[in-house]
Formats: structure tokens, C-alpha cells, sequence
């Protein structure tokens, strides 16, 4: 390891100094410098990715409007990282989003683009506030990271981006077909936008897009986790729900698909694993590592597990018996998505530390923690 020295030689003229530089401690104050803009930095991905950025030597401004988050998360935050992260409230889909976001102060070398309303069956039901939402939001935030010359922009996107394929594990090179839903289709569109933006932006500026499978489970140390103020639509957090007493029982939706025991498959991540990813991607075209003006990765566990199969995991690990009913599909879902993930692994050096039964200890223990407050 090299070490910081300061030796001193006389002269007529007082002491001449001579430095040497610890090239590690030059390396983690180089990596501070870096300042990155996180919108939805109140939200479940966005405040785990937030824990890790800040535990890899990145400065960080959180972008919020709250809408379906809360700023109670980042005292969860300091209290694990020892750093209190300020929120700024902006509505990225408002006509005044540009205008505010120019009056932000500083300088950023990154964003990572969270903000997004999520829910598939939601957006069957309001198609135009997911539009909206998601691709005007993305548009207002691209005008101003082209005016300020940012030059790394992470995309939070999704599996459902490959809409109605046959083709498992899914790869991404693999073509966008229909998606199933309006949700779908906004993270269709913003991926198109980005790669039609991303060619007439400079060289120095690149963008990834980071396309989840099923984020679920909390920090390990149970101050942060999943806490929509609106009713959860994923999977996890119902059956936890469920567990703790706050729902008399869940709906399984379809058990008469073309999978091994007829209900959907998917592919579970863990959230820490998850917000891992993202400062890999910071790092990676920090490093100048990426050529094309936009790239894409899974980020799944690799492997399918079927929503009965994630209810006895559920159930194994934590000694927990659940109550559920079995019902008719849901609309919009697919069968079966999982991931390959070998781009991931290869280029950023991502590889997923936690299984399902891990997602499922956390998830439960953080349901039990957060309802004590």
C-alpha cells in the first residue's frame, strides 16, 4: 500500500516540502468528487441504491416528488451510512420540471432516473397517468442532463420490456415485441427515446438502461425497505402483509398457465444485490468502458421461480403459514420471465449475492420492524 509522506529538507530559505501520495486514499476522495442526481431517491430502489453509492464514495442529491414515497426513509438512510441526504421536490412530468431542475445548484456527474409510476395492473387502469408520468418525466430530465452536459445516465427499466416472449432465459439483444400492459410499453418507449437521444448527445456522454426482475427483501439492517404509501402490487409485499395480519388473505392470479405447477414464473432479486448493480454502471462508464451511446442489462437472479414456489419459500424459511386463494389470471401478466445475466457478470462484474429464501427472511423481518414504529 502506498502512504502519505511529507519530508522536509532546510534551506536559506526555510523548509522545502516533498509529498507522496496514498494512491487508495487519492482514489476514494477522486470517487467523491462524483456527484449524482437520484430521482424517486425516496423509493424502495431508489433509497437502497442511495446506501450503496454513498458506501462507495459517491456524493448524493435525492430528486423526489413523493408521490408514492416518503422522506422518513432518509433518516433511515443516515442512520446506516452516517450521512443525511437532502430531497429535492420536483414533479418531473410538470411543465415547470425544466425550470426547476435548472435552478438545482452544483454539479452533477450522473443521474439515475428512478422516478416512475410502476404498477402493471394500475396502469391497465389509467393508461394516460403512466404515460405521462413516465414519458414526459423522462423527457424533461434528458433536456436538462443535454444542457448541462452530464455525462453517465442510469435508466431504471424493466424485464417487461421484452413484452410477450417465448424465448427463456431472455437475452438482451432480444427484440421488443408487444408488451402487456401500458406500464410495459412506457418502459418501451423511454428505452427508444434514450437510444434515439443518446446517438445526437457527444461522445462524453453515455447512457445504460438496467431492465429488473421483481426487486424484493430490504437492507440488512431492517431500517430501510419496502413502504409504498400506496397498496403494493408486487408480490412480496402482499405475502408479507399478509403474514403480519394486514390482509386476511391474497389472490394468486392464474394457476392455469403453461408452467411446472400452472401459476406465473418469475425472477426474484434481491434489493441490495439490485442497487449493487447501479454503482457498477456509475463505475463502468466512469471507467469510459462502454462505447455505444447506450447499453442495457438484466438484473434478475437468473432463474425462475413460480409465484406458489415463492409462497413456500416464504413459508419454509420463516415458519409462517399463509393464507391464499387461488383465482383467474390478472390481466397484462405473462407467463414466465427470468433472466439471463452473463452481459452483467462479464462487463460490470455483478453477480448477485442473495436467493429467494434470502428475499423472503428479509422481507419478513422488515415487515415485523417497520410496523413497530
Amino acid at each position: 500500500m502506498y502512504v502519505i509522506q511529507i519530508h522536509g529538507l532546510k534551506s536559506s530559505r526555510g523548509i522545502i516540502f516533498f509529498w507522496s501520495v496514498n494512491l487508495n486514499t487519492f482514489g476514494q476522495s477522486f470517487k467523491q468528487m462524483s456527484r449524482i442526481l437520484v430521482t424517486g431517491g425516496c423509493g424502495y430502489i431508489g433509497s437502497h441504491t442511495i446506501v450503496d453509492l454513498i458506501r462507495s464514495g459517491y456524493e448524493v442529491l435525492s430528486l423526489d416528488s413523493l408521490v408514492n414515497s416518503d422522506e422518513n426513509v432518509l433518516s433511515g438512510i443516515e442512520a446506516i451510512t452516517g450521512k443525511r441526504i437532502d430531497n429535492v421536490r420536483i414533479d418531473l412530468k410538470s411543465s415547470d420540471a425544466i425550470h426547476e431542475l435548472r435552478a438545482l445548484e452544483g454539479d452533477f456527474d450522473g443521474v439515475i432516473h428512478f422516478a416512475a409510476l410502476k404498477s402493471v395492473g394500475d396502469s391497465t387502469r389509467n393508461p394516460l397517468e403512466y404515460y405521462r408520468n413516465n414519458v414526459d418525466g423522462l423527457i424533461n430530465i434528458l433536456y436538462w442532463v443535454k444542457e448541462r452536459k452530464i455525462p453517465w445516465f442510469i435508466f431504471s427499466s424493466s424485464c417487461t420490456v421484452y413484452g410477450d416472449t417465448d424465448r427463456l432465459p431472455v437475452v438482451e439483444d432480444l427484440p421488443f415485441l408487444p408488451a402487456g400492459s401500458p406500464y410495459g410499453r412506457t418502459k418501451q418507449m423511454c428505452e427508444l427515446i434514450l437510444a434515439d437521444v443518446y446517438h445526437t448527445f457527444g461522445t462524453d456522454q453515455k447512457a445504460i438502461s438496467l431492465r429488473y426482475f421483481n426487486p424484493a427483501g430490504a437492507h440488512e439492517s431492517y431500517l430501510i425497505g419496502e413502504s409504498p404509501i400506496n397498496d403494493p402490487q408486487n408480490l412480496v409485499p402482499i405475502i408479507t402483509e399478509t403474514a403480519f395480519g394486514k390482509r386476511p388473505f391474497f389472490t394468486v392470479f392464474g394457476t392455469d398457465y403453461p408452467t411446472r405447477d400452472g401459476s406465473c414464473i418469475r425472477d426474484y432479486i434481491h434489493v441490495m444485490d439490485l442497487a449493487r448493480a447501479h454503482t457498477l454502471a456509475l463505475d463502468y462508464l466512469k471507467a469510459g468502458n462502454q462505447t455505444e451511446p447506450v447499453d442495457a442489462f438484466n438484473l434478475g437472479i437468473g432463474d425462475g421461480v413460480s409465484v406458489l414456489e415463492a409462497i413456500k419459500a416464504f413459508e419454509e424459511v420463516n415458519n409462517i403459514r399463509l393464507s391464499y386463494k387461488l383465482g383467474s389470471r390478472r390481466a397484462g401478466d405473462l407467463p414466465a420471465v427470468y433472466a439471463n445475466i452473463d452481459k452483467a457478470a462479464k462487463l460490470l462484474n455483478w453477480h448477485p449475492q442473495k436467493s429467494i429464501e434470502d428475499i423472503m427472511s428479509d422481507a419478513w423481518t422488515w415487515e415485523q420492524k417497520r410496523n413497530l414504529y
